[in-house]
């Protein structure tokens, strides 16, 4: 028989929850002539561990169980950023890119010229209107109100309704609207119009660049959001060009009565909705944004859109083969809405539009306070005075430029005026231009004023006998404490009410009067403002190109700050302008050193807040802007011709404030969209 050990035989495998056995025979002769307390298990001879490592081990597991469940927990929520930052990098940057940025693009030009349109037609609207000054500023006023509504309400929307379809609401609102003020015959009627259209137009820089940045991945971001602001520019350009091809070309209109006219710049306002429509076209063959989407739980549209830009661009690179191979896309967990929608069965339809307009309603509100969560609100509060340092600055200055050449126009007229004192015409035929002339106690004894113009011209205690006016246009002339004896106007627009002031008229007849405001249509306008314009859009160039080259090689911040740094050093050489050239060049400098800032600006601003907020912050901030503009200009407009120091001191301790805050906003350089 074969012999075995005993041990061989009663050798089982170890279970933990038999009692460990106490014999006193049991200690191993390598055990004896120890102590107690040096006393070690037997196990450990055959590898088996102790019981109370057993627990130990179980603890330490569960612990370690916990903390990967943690961490999982944390990953699983920075999914969604991170894969969708893969697929954008896997679709490529190519031809679909760029179509959607030459459609956004005609939508930004659009609201560049929306900022250009109402202060180039109002020189001659004022006329064909009968404008005040109160009116005119209140015009101007109401354009910046209506885009800082529209910027707010927009970009609220857009982060509930979808970024393509706001703007679409956005651009045609603008359509209509601007196209209805070109026919607009009354003020009120006008004021209104131009009012819509910038609520209207105000939605485009907020969802454009929250749209185009979905749409671009970390390494491209930030040099296309800022070759995308040139479009801008080409706004100012095209207003520019278009205001002096068209306005000073009267005639290019037409008259029904004398009720209906349609002048030359209401060609030019008509003309300036085209890139708006243009847009609108582009728009209507894009689709939405797939991180909006992914955002509101569309996740089959989401992929689709994907594989489109995916597909397309590789097509257009030479690669068809090439499969998209995303076959699923974490998406966040839905918000659960507050208000309950009514079945189509029950209710009025009134009662379910309100219920669906009013929960709309409730949850834009509800991300609009988000905005001020505690992760949010300082560099919230950081990136908002930085906005409106840089609107105060710029469109203060903008609107600074232009009156203060027309005030150095101004005085530059004033001191050639001619003067005729006592001077005495008898029988004479007036049969030229009188302008830029003061003629104080004359006497003018049967003369003839006979199709003429008469520009900036002030009659003083002068005689008029026997005198006959016909077809007369004048403007900036009056009569004061003037006799008029046995005259006649026929067909003028010098009538009683409106031109002769503290006057005595004897046996005096007004015949055919043209009452009202008529446009002068052999006036020529000034050339130079348009050119102003014109030039200081072109002067942001330089900036937009810096901007776009280095913008993902130093980094936003240092864009943002050196560039409004730069902007303050640039505000003392106002100082200098003497000249309405002097005016013309520093205004091309300043634009110049601000523009990378306003690139560095809204890049950042998209890439601070996650896709549920993104447009509703960029749109609260561009309201922002929108009023630091209506501050600015109307507290520069009022030391025109006073005071430089003013302006200077404003804009500078803007500039400086804004430039070095920004230092203190975080990097997003490389940064994934979240």
């Amino acid at each position: 028989l074969p012999c075995f050990h005993w041990k061989d035989k009663y050798t089982y495998p170890y279970k933990t929850d038999y009692p460990p056995q106490e014999e006193e025979d049991a200690a191993s002769d390598v055990t004896e002539g120890h102590d107690d307390d040096d006393q070690m298990y037997e196990g450990e001879y055959q590898g088996i561990p102790h019981p109370d490592e057993i627990k130990e081990a179980r603890r330490a597991a569960r612990r370690e169980a916990r903390m990967k469940a943690r961490m999982a927990a944390e990953v699983e929520e920075e999914t969604l950023p991170d894969q969708y930052e893969s697929i954008m990098e896997d679709c490529g940057h190519g031809r679909f890119q760029w179509t959607l940025f030459t459609v956004l693009g005609l939508a930004l030009m659009a609201d560049g010229v929306e900022c250009f349109v109402v202060s180039f037609a109002l020189p001659s609207a004022e006329k064909d209107m009968c404008l005040s000054n109160a009116d005119k500023g209140m015009l101007g006023l109401l354009v910046y109100v209506g885009m800082m509504i529209g910027a707010v309400l927009w970009g609220g929307l857009a982060d509930k309704l979808g970024r393509r379809q706001c703007l679409l609401y956005a651009l045609a609102i603008n359509c209509i609207f601007s196209f209805l003020s070109c026919f607009a015959q009354s003020y009120g009627f006008f004021i209104f119009f131009r009012l819509g259209s910038g609520i209207g137009i105000g939605g485009s820089i907020p969802v454009v660049y929250t749209y185009y940045a979905e749409f671009l991945q970390m390494d491209k971001r930030g040099e296309h959001l800022s070759w995308l602001c040139l479009f801008w520019m080409l706004g100012g350009l095209y207003a520019s060009f278009t205001a002096w091809g068209i306005i000073p070309h009267y005639g290019w209109g037409f008259s029904m009565g004398t009720e209906f006219q349609f002048h030359s710049w209401r060609v030019f306002v008509l003309v300036c909705f085209l890139p708006s429509v243009a847009a609108l076209a582009g728009l209507v063959f894009m689709p939405e944004s797939p991180r909006f989407l992914l955002e509101t739980a569309r996740h089959d549209e989401a992929w689709m859109i994907l594989k489109q830009v995916h597909d397309t661009n590789w097509r257009a690179k030479g690669e068809p083969e090439r499969v998209f191979q995303v076959s699923q896309i974490k998406m966040p967990q839905a918000q659960d809405d507050e208000f309950i929608e009514i079945q189509s069965e029950t209710g009025t339809a009134f009662q379910r539009f309100m219920v669906r307009h009013m929960t709309l309603v409730k949850q834009v509100m509800k991300n609009l306070m988000s905005l001020a969560a505690p992760d949010l609100r300082l560099h919230g509060l950081f990136i908002a005075i930085v906005w409106f340092t840089m609107a105060f600055s710029y469109y203060g200055l903008g609107a600074w430029f232009p009156d203060q050449i027309k005030y150095l126009q101004f005085e530059e007229y004033e001191s050639n005026v001619k003067i005729f004192h006592r001077e005495k015409v008898e029988r004479f035929h007036f049969n030229f231009t009188l302008q830029n002339q003061v003629h104080k106690e004359g006497e003018y004894i049967h003369d003839r004023f006979i199709d003429i113009e008469i520009r900036n011209v002030k009659f003083e205690e002068s005689l008029f006998e026997n005198c006959y006016f016909e077809d007369v246009r004048s403007t900036d002339t009056f009569f004061e404490n003037c006799t008029l004896k046995n005259t006649v106007f026929y067909n003028t627009d010098l009538w009683e009410d409106s031109k002769f002031i503290n006057c005595k008229l004897e046996n005096t007849t007004f015949l055919h009067p043209k009452k009202g405001c008529h446009l002068n249509f052999q006036e020529q306008n000034d050339i130079l403002i348009y050119l102003v314009s014109f030039l200081g859009s072109l002067s942001v160039l330089p900036g937009n190109i810096i901007a776009g080259l280095l913008m993902d090689k130093i980094g936003r911040l240092k864009i943002i700050g050196g560039s409004m740094l730069g902007s303050a050093g640039c505000t003392f050489f106002l100082l200098l302008c003497f000249s309405q050239w002097a005016v013309v060049f520093f205004q091309c400098l300043f634009f110049a050193a601000s523009a990378a800032a306003w690139n560095g600006i809204e890049v950042i601003t998209v890439e601070l807040y996650p896709a549920s907020k993104r447009a509703t912050a960029f749109g609260v901030l561009n309201g922002t802007c929108k009023l630091a503009a209506i501050i600015s200009t109307f507290t520069f407009g009022k030391v025109i011709g006073i005071t430089k120091i003013i302006p200077i001191i404003l804009s500078f301790s803007a500039l400086v404030c804004g430039g070095l805050l920004a230092f203190k906003l975080p990097e997003t350089r490389e940064v994934i969209l979240q």
